[in-house]
């Protein structure tokens, strides 16, 4: 049977690559080519990286006869791919590049489309199972770079003291309190974690099951007793923690971390600031008032580490995280429902697990037990960058609802805060 014309795949195939190009409709053309930081790289670079994973791993090696869009393009849009034959433009330089023009990278995107279509439709048996594998990889890719397409816009036009909203239409709710905090409790003991093979997950609007290799393989760990807070920290209980001057104490930081405050001046999270005594927050649709019972964002792991030092507990490992998650639905607020920020907590039990924020863990990014990278330039997918690193669980309000999942490992470096990253805290049980 012709890939074409298995709907799980070639649906979600046209499904993902709309929704970014969806994404970048409140664009003007100016804003394609912003990056305020080495980390945040232009809209424009985005649309045009996905594709070339498409082009890379699937039609140059599997298409016949599949001619390129632009010879260079290799070499542009690569972004870390150190074993093809190209090389990459260094990442800090990406918005230093005003051609190819949007509507050539538009045109690039047709191209790839285009080329997908007839490799699905006359696919060789002998290759589609390694095609249909490639394709869900550069599905779930292609959603990565969605919501670091939503967080460089956000840090984009941050950067800009007109502090423009991408779109200011979005609503901000009503405010109110924070419920209060509780915990949960969970028992000790030897449990399995990691994903078991590909059939691990229920299958999600109608795409197969997926996981990132370093999700693999699944293996026993032994956890203490511990507890787990309810809900993630809000802004209302950060503030606390900033007004009784944390930021000017180096008894809660780690060394690094209060290197940073020296070094670059933190005062706050991220997109916080001060106007007549009232803090304020850049958000998706402008700035705004600071809403008490929404979850703190933009935090790095300094300073998660360091309010759960204040608040005299700690931030959970990510086998904590994933054994008290592990009987929960994939529920909260996605980039699906279009708020683009995160919302508060309800009264009742364990919630915000998946969705509104990235929850920072104490677990350093390393390979679990006997995994092994794949082979060729796609093992460097995750496996280089298991150093440095620490582990994030749970997804954010930028994440597509279908791409989230109890495995999935999100890993960034300590002090980095423009992605939606949160703090959930947990403690032992003596």
């Amino acid at each position: 049977m012709p890939l074409m014309d298995d709907p799980s795949l070639y649906d979600a195939y046209r499904r993902v690559r709309t929704f970014t190009e969806q994404l970048c409709e409140p664009l003007e053309i100016e804003d394609y080519m912003l990056q305020a930081a080495a980390e945040a790289s232009p809209p424009k670079w985005h649309l045009a990286h996905v594709s070339w994973f498409f082009e890379t791993f699937l039609l140059r090696p599997f298409l016949p006869g599949y001619a390129v869009f632009h010879a260079q393009f290799d070499h542009l849009f690569n972004s870390y791919y150190e074993q093809t034959e190209a090389g990459f433009w260094p990442r800090s330089k990406r918005g230093l590049i005003s051609r190819p023009t949007v509507a050539e990278v538009y045109a690039y995107r047709r191209h790839v489309d285009d080329a997908m279509a007839r490799l699905l439709s006359d696919c060789p048996t002998e290759h589609q199972a390694t095609v249909r594998a490639r394709v869900e990889i550069g599905l779930n890719h292609e959603q990565q770079h969605q919501e670091l397409l939503l967080t460089d816009i956000k840090y984009n036009l941050a950067y800009n003291p007109l502090r423009p909203a991408y779109r200011s239409e979005l609503s901000p709710l009503p405010l109110q309190n924070p419920v209060p905090l509780t915990f949960t409790a969970f028992e000790g003991g030897i449990h399995s974690f990691g994903a078991v093979d590909q059939g691990q997950t229920e299958p999600q609007a109608g795409r197969p099951p997926f996981a990132y290799d370093n999700e693999f393989p699944c293996h026993q760990r032994l956890l203490e007793p511990f507890r787990l807070a309810d809900r993630l920290i809000t802004n209302a209980e950060y503030q606390a923690f900033v007004d009784d001057g944390a930021y000017r104490n180096p008894a809660l930081w780690l060394s690094d971390g209060w290197a940073r405050i020296k070094t670059e001046g933190w005062q706050a999270p991220l997109y916080w600031e001060q106007l007549d005594g009232v803090w304020h927050e850049t958000t998706l649709s402008g700035r705004r008032p600071l809403h008490p019972a929404e979850p703190v964002c933009h935090v790095s792991y300094f300073e998660a580490e360091a309010y759960a030092r204040w608040a005299g507990r700690r931030l959970p490992t990510e086998f904590e995280w994933e054994h008290a998650a592990a009987d929960r639905a994939v529920e909260g607020h996605f980039v699906d429902d279009g708020r683009l920020h995160p919302g508060p907590a309800n009264t009742g039990s364990l919630q915000q697990l998946f969705g509104d924020c990235w929850e920072w863990t104490g677990s350093a990014y390393l390979p679990y037990p006997r995994y092994r990278a794949v082979d060729g330039a796609l093992g460097e997918y995750n496996g280089k960058f298991m150093n440095g690193q620490m582990v994030l669980r749970g997804g954010s309000c930028a994440t597509s609802r279908d791409h989230a999942r109890l495995t999935y490992r999100n890993f960034f470096y300590p002090h980095e805060r423009w992605q939606f990253k949160g703090i959930r805290l947990a403690e032992d049980l003596a």
